[in-house]
């Protein structure tokens, strides 16, 4: 299955890459024909992913918090692949906490990897496409960073500024490399599933208006779109997918 425009042969690399929005992110992007690097801090997890797409390149385990695992991490996925073409800046985490319980620990953890982590590959990889003259950066905001919602402040803070850090890459960056950001909002994940009931899964599907959680595929092929030749004019944006949930506002809840 090859959908959209340049995407053959074309070098992917994608943090977070071993499970959920990510990994099937990779699978999506072997359908089109690319070469597929994923990094991700889970041993197991790129095991798995080995196991279950052979055709990849590499699964490199680095940390995203750490700048000297990101560089090296990127260097051997240049080996790997001869380059990167695009960049899927995808690895996060959330902790459900109400506000006043988060701690220091928790609050430095998750804009360690959602924040600083992001900005880390988002500049190596900008290093190295400016200087080959072209790419494209995708990062991944969700609905939680233009919206408010309980029990994610700290998670809430690191996709807000995602959402911007990807609006000023976009300005510095052009007109060679194109940078935009995918905000997704309820996604059947894993971390999604650890961290909802069936009966709070059951009560946020009632509040979407398409009645369900995206599946990643279909996250997957919005990142697909976004960096083929079919999308060669969109930088600079967020692109919601997220089954209408935040159109109506209180309306629709």
């Amino acid at each position: 299955m090859i959908c959209m425009k340049g995407l053959k042969d074309k070098r992917i690399l994608i943090t977070g890459g071993a499970s959920g929005i990510g990994a099937a992110t990779a699978a999506r992007f072997l359908d089109e024909g690319s070469l597929v690097c994923v990094l991700d801090r889970d041993a197991n997890a790129c095991a798995a992913l080995r196991h279950r797409l052979p055709e990849i390149a590499a699964a490199i385990i680095a940390d995203v918090t750490d700048l000297m695992q990101v560089e090296a991490a990127f260097a051997e996925a240049v080996r790997r692949m001869g380059g990167i073409d695009v960049l899927i800046n995808n690895a996060g985490i959330s902790i459900r906490h109400n506000f006043l319980d988060i701690t220091p620990e928790e609050w430095d953890q998750v804009i360690a990897v959602n924040l600083t982590g992001v900005f880390y590959v988002a500049q190596t990889a900008a290093r190295h496409m400016m200087e080959r003259g072209s790419g494209v950066i995708l990062q991944t905001a969700s609905t939680n960073g233009v919206m408010g919602y309980p029990y994610y402040a700290d998670y809430n803070a690191t996709k807000a500024g995602v959402i911007e850090l990807t609006k000023s890459m976009a300005l510095e960056l052009a007109p060679k490399v194109r940078v935009c950001a995918v905000a997704p909002g309820y996604v059947l994940t894993p971390m999604q599933r650890v961290e909802y009931t069936d009966a709070m899964l059951e009560e946020v599907n009632n509040k979407i208006p398409l009645r369900r959680h995206a599946q990643p595929e279909e996250i997957a092929a919005l990142f697909a779109f976004l960096a083929s030749d079919d999308a060669a004019y969109a930088t600079g944006q967020v692109y919601t997918l997220d089954g209408g949930e935040i159109s109506g506002g209180l309306a629709s809840r």
